[in-house]
């Protein structure tokens, strides 16, 4: 799979939504969301009613990233309404399968996310479940905070554990929609400096906020993290591995 950049609009100006999504969209290939609630995390965003109303107007698809509690009761509602990705977080979801696989069976794409704090390999077994594994390299709640760099061997656990996975679905005969390739999203103070070290770790899919919307040409900035990413990717060589 190739480098994906989705850009969060956690960065953009709230009062000109329509048209911060149409300035990154020949640029970009998701428009990410944070659904924010004020009690799994220390912040309040937007919900359902601007995702359904940005919907009406953004060409990319939406990334929606519930950080919010009881994601087992609203997340299907997002996948419903047409987001093209729900990711619930591990911490918040207390009936993740059911969840995951409601999300999937709505027609979105189903992702977990992990915070900082959070191993990775208690989740193993929830991977069968999930088409993208969303990395915070911030603690959630807020944009613009530092990368922790903390997170990079966590990215790289994560590749190598995909990877032994697809190892034994090749042993076991399975193949195509079977083994479907798992995304590795990495959201947090992901920017020119700190890109290259995600993509050689094992990231494919990198939310960029203040990166993009606080770059004087958004759709350049997310051009040149994508560029950025491609070559480390390339030298990091995970990808002919496998």
């Amino acid at each position: 799979m190739a480098v994906q950049i989705s850009p969060s609009i956690l960065s953009a100006d709230f009062a000109r939504l329509a048209e911060e999504a149409k300035v990154v969209e020949e640029a970009a290939d998701w428009l990410h969301v944070d659904v924010m609630d004020n009690h799994f995390v220390p912040n309040l965003t937007l919900g359902l009613p601007v995702v359904q109303a940005l919907l009406k107007h953004a060409a990319l698809p939406i990334d929606c990233h519930l950080m919010i509690e009881d994601p087992d009761r609203h997340a299907p509602a997002y996948a419903e309404a047409g987001a093209g990705s729900v990711t619930i977080h591990a911490e918040a979801a207390k009936a993740p399968v059911r969840t995951l696989r409601a999300i999937r069976a709505a027609g979105a794409r189903s992702g977990l996310g992990i915070n900082p704090g959070t191993a990775i390999e208690v989740y193993e077994d929830l991977l069968d479940e999930v088409d993208m594994v969303l990395l915070m390299t911030v603690e959630p709640g807020f944009g613009g905070q530092r990368f922790l760099d903390m997170v990079l061997p966590k990215i790289r656990r994560t590749r190598a554990m995909l990877a032994a996975r697809s190892a034994r679905n090749a042993a076991a005969g399975v193949s195509g929609g079977q083994d479907r390739e798992i995304w590795i999203q990495v959201d947090g103070g992901v920017a020119t400096e700190t890109i290259e070290r995600c993509a050689e770790a094992g990231a494919d899919v990198f939310v960029a906020g203040s990166a993009v919307y606080g770059a004087q040409d958004p759709a350049r900035a997310a051009r040149e993290l994508r560029a950025q990413a491609e070559n480390a990717t390339v030298r990091a060589g995970w990808r002919a591995g496998h």
